[in-house]
């Protein structure tokens, strides 16, 4: 229903189960909805006026049957201590409610509630204590809110299918009460994306502990370090499961990336972004399924033969004589962006033409699918390889890289 007035209202709002309710930021809301004793979900939109906030405790007084209560995008500063009357709620999504500042304990009683969304809360800071008694839960979503640390006993909620973000506490008023990481560990259910926040180069035992390998269902994967942290020890622990298909690592102060890397053969996007001491990067060219590449402000000096993984594959290579050996660089990749690589002084090509083979018979193909490439503010950089130009390019960024000069 939209613009709902009591005018309007009849007695057949009596039987409604589903109802929307779009109001100006001068309407007040509309008590003849209370007698709505049935309605199941109930969603309050464009909800800029401060009235919510005051009518919130009766309609959670005699809507108690609401099974899905939608709230997101609105004013509220706070979700009254009524909403534990609501026993039957399922689904609480209060998204990028940005003024919210605080959950009620009687949140925490909703014994049947499944999936709670506070993503984009800019304002609340933490999660009650008592969440952790909620088992039922099966989503969590805390992704770009202001909470600052994971409750303690998490590990408890065994259900959950999606917790978008863990925050490692930093220490603190806080950390009495805080989850450490290793109470991922039994979560071994949840599944699509995870952030990592505010890991730390001191909590090794606490990373080995979660056993990120076992969650099989995870495909995308953000490990956030902070800034104070070299991280060596710890990412190397924090190996994910191998069928991990988007991966970000941020704010690394380590000075080599993990070795299972290169073992995550279904992974299509990489972002590597803030790894200031990381000088040499790995063989990434030899994933096999990388469709996106994106270094971010990083230390490396020179893209070389070791970034590509032709060192190795040609060192190992072993074949009869007369033989070709084919060998495809980066073979799906189609978007590589490097920005902000002020060290970056050499991006090396190869002596010989892509595909043309060499006495070792060995003919190489390299980026054969890439269509976009940006380079970003790289001002030492003096050229880009023969491979790079030989693509079949449809688009090609180049700003901030005064000594970069192309010959098409």
């Amino acid at each position: 229903m939209h613009d709902l007035g009591e005018a309007t209202m009849g007695t057949s709002i009596e039987r409604v189960r589903h109802l929307s309710v779009m109001l100006s930021k001068e309407t007040s809301f509309p008590s003849s909805i209370h007698i709505s004793k049935g309605l199941r979900s109930l969603f309050i939109g464009n909800t800029r006026g401060s009235w919510l906030g005051a009518a919130l405790p009766d309609v959670m007084k005699q809507l108690t049957c609401i099974r899905s209560l939608n709230l997101s995008r609105s004013s509220i500063k706070e979700i009254p201590k009524e909403v534990g009357k609501l026993i039957h709620l399922r689904h609480l999504n209060l998204e990028w409610c940005r003024e919210l500042v605080s959950l009620p304990e009687t949140m925490c009683d909703l014994c049947n509630l499944q999936s709670l969304d506070v993503s984009g809360c800019w304002s609340l800071k933490e999660l009650p204590v008592a969440i952790v008694k909620l088992i039922k839960l099966r989503h969590l979503c805390i992704y770009a809110s202001g909470v600052a640390f994971m409750p303690k006993g998490i590990e408890r909620l065994t259900c959950l299918r999606t917790l978008d973000c863990f925050i490692v506490c930093g220490g603190g008023e806080n950390e009495s009460k805080a989850a450490k990481l290793r109470e991922l560990k039994n979560l071994d259910h949840i599944g699509g994306r995870l952030e990592i926040r505010n890991l730390q180069g001191g909590g090794k035992e606490d990373a080995a502990e979660a056993q990120l390998k076992n969650k099989k269902r995870l495909l995308c994967l953000e490990l956030n370090f902070d800034s104070d942290s070299d991280g060596d020890v710890l990412i190397e622990v924090l190996r994910p499961p191998s069928d991990l298909e988007k991966l970000t690592i941020d704010n690394y102060g380590g000075i080599v990336l993990p070795n299972w890397m290169m073992a995550l053969t279904r992974l299509q996007y990489l972002y590597l972004s803030g790894c200031g001491n990381l000088e040499v990067l790995p063989p990434l060219g030899r994933l096999p399924n990388l469709e996106r590449l994106e270094l971010f402000m990083m230390g490396v000096r020179r893209l070389d033969a070791g970034f590509l993984g032709i060192e190795e594959v040609e060192n190992a290579n072993n074949i009869n004589e007369g033989e070709i050996s084919r060998v495809t660089v980066f073979p799906k990749l189609k978007t590589l962006e490097i920005s902000f690589l002020f060290q970056l002084e050499e991006w090396d090509g190869i002596e010989r033409r892509v595909g043309e083979e060499d006495a070792t018979t060995t003919s190489i193909f390299i980026m054969p699918q890439l269509q976009y490439l940006m380079v970003l503010n790289c001002p030492l950089l003096r050229a880009l390889p023969d491979y790079v130009l030989a693509a079949p390019l449809q688009l090609l960024g180049i700003t901030g890289c005064p000594n970069l000069f192309i010959y098409l």
